[in-house]
C-alpha cells in the first residue's frame, strides 16, 4: 500500500521505500491534486473515446502546445502511456525494407517497437557506439535507418553518449529517436533531459518522454517537427487505436510541467544527493556500474543473494527491490535503488548503514 511522500505499508508495517519512479516527488503534490479534481469536476474521469473520434480534449490540445514549447518542437503529441509512445513511435518510423538499430539494454518498448516494424533489427552492446558504427557502416539496402536509445537506462542508471549517436546518425543519413522517460523533470538546466544536459537537443529529431515518472503523474508523450507529430497521428496505431489518456490525467501534467520549469532546484537536490549516495556505496566496495543518476543499482551478480540482501533491508524497515533475470542480463542481480527529492539525508544514511560494506 502506497502513501504519499517516500514511504510504502507491506503487511501492515510501514517502510521507507527506494523503489518509487516519483522522482520530483510530484505525484502527491497539492497542486496536481487540486488540478486534477477540478478537471475530474469539469470533465468526468474516462477519456470516452480514441483521441481521432472525440478524446482530443482542450485540455489535451494545450498540454501538447505547452509541451512543444518546453522541449522547444515545432510540436507534441500524447499517447495513453509511454510504453505505447515508444512501440508506436518506432513502429510507424520504419517497415519492412528498413533497418532499426537499438541499444540491447533499452527498454522493452523500445525493443518491442523494433521488433513490430517488422524492420531489420540490429542490437549493438550497450553504450557501444563504436559498435554501432560498424553495423551502420556495412552496406545495405535499408531504405530508412533508426538509431533507437534510452538517454537514461532504467536499470543501469548511466547515460547513453549521446554526442556521438548524433554525429553517427549525420554522418549515415539516420534518423535517432531517444526516450527521456527516466531523464525529463531531472536531467538538464530547464529539465528537459539528457539531450539539453548534454546540448544535443536541436540534433535528435524524434524525443519521446512520460508524464508517469518525475512528472507524477500518466502517459507519455512525443516531440518533434509538425511533419513528425503528423505522421504520427496517421500511423501510429497505438494512438489511434485506444482511448485517449482522461483530461484529467493532461490538467495534472499541465500543473506537474509548470512545477518542473519554475522550481529547479528540484531536480537539483535530488542529483546532488544521488552523487553522493554513489560516493558512498562505491567507497564501501559496492559495484554501482556506470551509474551517474537517481538510478543506482548495487550489482550483485547472484539473484538468489539479491533477494536476500533485499528481505534483509525489507526488516530493517528499508524497501529496496532486487532485480533479477530476465529484467537484467544473466550474472547482473541487483539491488536497484530509485533516489526521488523527498528522500532526505537522514534516510539515505539509514540506508548506507544497512547495506553495509561489500
Amino acid at each position: 500500500e502506497a502513501t504519499a511522500g517516500p514511504s510504502l505499508r507491506v503487511d501492515g508495517v510501514e517502510v521507507i521505500h527506494f523503489g518509487s519512479n516519483d522522482y520530483l516527488g510530484l505525484a502527491a503534490d497539492p497542486r496536481v491534486k487540486a488540478a486534477v479534481a477540478a478537471a475530474v469536476d469539469q470533465y468526468g474521469w474516462g477519456g470516452g473515446s480514441s483521441p481521432l473520434i472525440l478524446g482530443h480534449t482542450m485540455v489535451h490540445q494545450e498540454l501538447e502546445r505547452r509541451l512543444a514549447a518546453f522541449e522547444g518542437t515545432e510540436a507534441a503529441l500524447v499517447f495513453p502511456s509511454g510504453f505505447a509512445a515508444n512501440a508506436g513511435t518506432v513502429s510507424a518510423l520504419v517497415g519492412t525494407g528498413d533497418g532499426v538499430f537499438t541499444d540491447r539494454n533499452n527498454h522493452a518498448s523500445l525493443l518491442d517497437g523494433c521488433r513490430l516494424s517488422r524492420a531489420d533489427v540490429r542490437a549493438y552492446p550497450h553504450g557501444d557506439w563504436r559498435a554501432l558504427e560498424k553495423l551502420l557502416d556495412r552496406r545495405s539496402s535499408h531504405r530508412r535507418r533508426l538509431i533507437v536509445t534510452d538517454s537514461l537506462f532504467s536499470m543501469d542508471g548511466d547515460l547513453a553518449p549521446l554526442t556521438e549517436l548524433a554525429d553517427l546518425a549525420d554522418r549515415y543519413e539516420a534518423m535517432l529517436l531517444i526516450d527521456e522517460a527516466h531523464a525529463t523533470g531531472v536531467f538538464g538546466s530547464g529539465g528537459r533531459g539528457v539531450a539539453e544536459h548534454l546540448g544535443v537537443a536541436r540534433r535528435i529529431p524524434v524525443r519521446v518522454g512520460t508524464l508517469s515518472k518525475a512528472m507524477g503523474g500518466v502517459g507519455g508523450f512525443v516531440a518533434g517537427s509538425q511533419l513528425l507529430i503528423d505522421w504520427l497521428v496517421n500511423r501510429a496505431r497505438p494512438y489511434i487505436y485506444s482511448t485517449a489518456s482522461p483530461p484529467a490525467a493532461a490538467a495534472a501534467a499541465l500543473a506537474a510541467l509548470e512545477i518542473v520549469e519554475q522550481e529547479p532546484d528540484r531536480r537539483t537536490t535530488l542529483l546532488g544527493r544521488a552523487a553522493e549516495l554513489r560516493e558512498r556505496l562505491v567507497e564501501n566496495g559496492w559495484d554501482i556500474g556506470r551509474s551517474a543518476s537517481q538510478i543506482i543499482p548495487i550489482v550483485v551478480g547472484d539473484p538468489d543473494r539479491a533477494v536476500e540482501m533485499a528481505s534483509s533491508l525489507r526488516r530493517q524497515g528499508l524497501f529496496v527491490p532486487a532485480i533479477r533475470p530476465p529484467t537484467v542480463p544473466e550474472g547482473q542481480a541487483c539491488l536497484r535503488i530509485s533516489l526521488t527529492v523527498a528522500h532526505t539525508p537522514e534516510m539515505i544514511q539509514r540506508l548506507v548503514a544497512a547495506i553495509g560494506h561489500s
